[in-house]
């Protein structure tokens, strides 16, 4: 999930799906786009690492 802020009205704005164009000259997200007229910016959020119980079940691999 995406969260957006505006920084003028401090509006908040949940995606669950982003589309990303490039609109006035700039890579953007089409939907982040706030009532009042400007752009919100994703609020980032912390890399926590990836998981590490992937079990990998493609044909090809053998227990050796």
């Amino acid at each position: 999930m995406f969260k957006f802020v505006c920084k003028s009205c401090k509006k908040t704005k949940k995606l669950q799906k982003a589309i990303i164009k490039v609109i006035d000259g700039a890579v953007r997200t089409k939907e982040s786009q706030c009532e009042c007229g400007e752009w919100m910016q994703e609020v980032e959020k912390k890399f926590e690492g990836f998981t590490t119980n992937i079990i990998r079940t493609e044909p090809t691999l053998t227990k050796k």
